[in-house]
């Protein structure tokens, strides 16, 4: 099945968001597939099939989904901040200097629980004020993020 062109529903973006019964369909097909076909249509897939790919145990298909030229930064954050993704999800976002680029990622990554700690505490110092201010009362992440975050203010407020 190396050559078989993928459903157009998978591959062309779509005007609306799709029903509940074709996205069902789509995950059908997605759990049939190879993983060498799971890495091509995460390269040549529309936004359905990068946030059903994303969702792969199979660290080759998340790495494909992070690295297609279709992804947007509206779909980074989106990854970023999504706590039912898997830490590798968050961890190789963290890692990519290019999606750091972006403050709203930074946010999302802080406040996201799976994200490491050293990583989240390092980027926490990038944050504005009530970012910060936030993630110190912020009952969803670590502790040790939220005396960082105290910290943080503590530090600024000296200044």
């Amino acid at each position: 099945m190396e050559d078989t062109e993928f459903p157009k529903e998978l591959i062309e973006e779509a005007e609306q968001p799709q029903t509940e019964k074709l996205f069902e369909s789509l995950y059908q097909r997605l759990l049939n597939m190879a993983v060498n076909e799971k890495i091509r249509l995460a390269t040549l897939g529309n936004k359905e099939a990068r946030n059903l790919l994303i969702k792969d145990p199979n660290r080759l298909v998340i790495h494909s989904v992070l690295n297609s030229p279709k992804l947007t930064d509206d779909e980074i954050v989106g990854f970023a901040g999504n706590k039912n993704l898997s830490k590798d999800v968050a961890n190789i976002i963290a890692n990519r200097k290019e999606f750091l680029k972006s403050y709203a990622v930074k946010v999302a990554l802080v406040n996201n629980p799976k994200t490491a700690v050293p990583t989240a505490i390092k980027l926490l110092p990038f944050l504005m004020e009530k970012d910060v201010r936030n993630v110190a009362k912020s009952k969803a992440v670590s502790s040790v993020i939220v005396a960082a975050a105290r910290r943080i203010i503590t530090q600024r407020a000296a200044k």
